[in-house]
């Protein structure tokens, strides 16, 4: 296949918000690529090379001035074979090397090819919400359900991979994907409740009710002797945090996954806030705790409801279980979440015992109750302050995602909660992010989620979201999350009186 009939679909897909429309586009080009090109295709369009991260930065991007090619005649491998080739470039002047081998592929590459192969290669197409898009887009062309191949896209954590899956074997070859100790599982999320009364009242009295820490989410993974250590973007910190490696060889089993928190603790053994916990790690200061088991002893139990999985935690690993109850009263569920908010922590999450680990989604088999509203929201811009803060980048514009698009949707701003690191820390990190100016507002690549506290929202037409955040603050900025997991405009919507 022609690489501008890519360039052309991801372009249809950019064009319009209808989530229909997007699937629909892309299906239909899965539909047409030989069996070797659906590993490439796939990861662009889903937003970054299939070799992942290349050595290519904006300066050596911006190095690159070549004419385009009047005619496409790029096909799909002959991209592909070139971003390997750059990819293993190393050693001494490889830096030049890379920027020759660019320059040939830009040489040959139409104007809107040349876009396309800047943007993918500078991260700007990269949209966490594209890839449950994709996850429809595969099943719609492979003509197997959605839920079979979200289940192996959670379980293998490679979405290309388990396109190839679904195209050539179906329904049969993404069953085949299963929970695989030492390959990170995406993590299950919750959704936020707006109270504990309301949590209680969606999910019944069949519950657990437990501590929400404000650490680090961690996932562990023992096999024999190895252990492997991973954040919820699944990224490998095993050789960082040897306090957690030490403490997993420990513990009573042979085989072990178990999800949970890595926490920093003061000298008073209250949490550290969470930037702090994040930044100590590989100090010997982490702190696990544990509130899921997703695998023992060589038994998968991603599929058992909440409550085996809970057995099996207890039974290896209990004095680092997360506190809480099972099944309480109103009365107990309310002193848990007392019982957290004076130890320091942030509430409560309310989980319906009944639940499998739905991996990578936002369900409301999880809810998590805070006293305060907070949300997890998308970074799209940023205004040049005044006054004190004259040439620093202030007040940021937010976005929810669209259920419908899975796209961030504006609903407000804030220039409130900022200290004069975070002002210096957006002022100089911003600009690498930009796509674009008015003078006034920088406007960025989605990529950032910040964390952000408010009294509440109101109905507003100044946003496209429909709604406008109410005494909205600034908590602190979430590298460890993706824009797909940030909150919709539904769960902000639903505080709407």
């Amino acid at each position: 296949m022609l690489f501008a009939e890519v360039v052309a679909v991801s372009a249809t897909v950019a064009a319009t918000r209808s989530r229909l429309a997007k699937v629909d586009a892309l299906a239909g080009l899965l539909q047409r690529l030989s069996p070797e090109e659906v590993d490439p295709v796939v990861a662009w369009l889903a937003g970054e090379p299939r070799q992942g991260r290349i050595g290519t930065g904006w300066r050596t991007l911006s190095s690159v001035e070549t004419l385009p090619a009047t005619e496409p005649s790029l096909d799909v491998g002959a991209v592909d074979t070139a971003l390997e080739g750059i990819a293993g470039t190393s050693g001494a002047g490889s830096a030049q090397r890379r920027a020759g081998a660019l320059g040939r592929l830009f040489a040959a590459a139409t104007a809107d090819e040349q876009t396309f192969l800047r943007r993918l290669l500078t991260g700007e197409l990269r949209q966490g919400a594209l890839e449950g898009i994709m996850v429809d887009a595969v099943a719609r062309a492979a003509a197997v359900p959605s839920d079979a191949v979200r289940r192996a896209f959670m379980l293998s954590g490679r979405l290309p991979a388990t396109a190839v899956a679904a195209l050539r074997g179906g329904t049969a070859a993404l069953a085949e994907v299963g929970l695989q100790v030492g390959r990170p599982v995406r993590p299950m999320l919750a959704s936020p409740a707006t109270n504990l009364d309301e949590a209680l009242a969606d999910l019944g009295t069949d519950v657990s009710v437990e501590y929400k820490l404000d650490g680090a989410r961690i996932q562990i993974h023992r096999d024999g002797e190895d252990v492997g250590v991973y954040t919820r973007s699944l990224r490998d910190i095993t050789g960082a945090v040897p306090e957690l490696v030490a403490w997993t060889l420990g513990l009573p089993c042979r085989s072990v996954v178990l999800d949970g928190e890595s926490l920093a603790l003061t000298d008073e053994g209250r949490p550290r806030p969470f930037q702090e916990s994040v930044s100590l790690a590989g100090s010997g200061v982490q702190r696990p705790n544990v509130f899921d088991c997703l695998h023992l002893d060589g038994q998968d139990l991603i599929d058992a409801p909440l409550t085996e999985r809970l057995d099996a935690l207890t039974s290896v690993a209990a004095r680092e279980r997360i506190p809480g109850v099972v099944r309480p009263d109103e009365a107990a569920a309310a002193a848990v979440l007392a019982g957290s908010l004076a130890a320091g922590h942030e509430g409560v999450m309310v989980k319906a015992l009944g639940s499998p680990y739905a991996a990578g989604r936002r369900g409301r088999a999880w809810q998590k109750v805070k006293p305060v509203h907070t949300f997890d929201l998308v970074l799209l811009g940023a205004e040049w302050g005044y006054g004190r803060r004259t040439g620093m980048l202030s007040n940021i514009h937010l976005g929810a995602l669209d259920p419908e698009s899975g796209e961030p949707v504006m609903v407000g701003k804030t220039f409130k909660g900022m200290t004069d690191e975070l002002l210096a820390w957006q002022t100089a990190t911003f600009p690498g992010l930009s796509t674009g100016t008015d003078g006034q507002v920088v406007y960025l690549r989605p990529e950032l989620v910040v964390e952000i506290a408010l009294d509440g929202v109101q109905r507003s037409t100044r946003y496209p979201g429909g709604i406008a955040l109410r005494f909205a603050r600034v908590l602190r900025y979430r590298p460890d999350k993706t824009p797909a997991e940030a909150d919709t405009l539904d769960a902000l919507q639903a505080l709407l009186p």
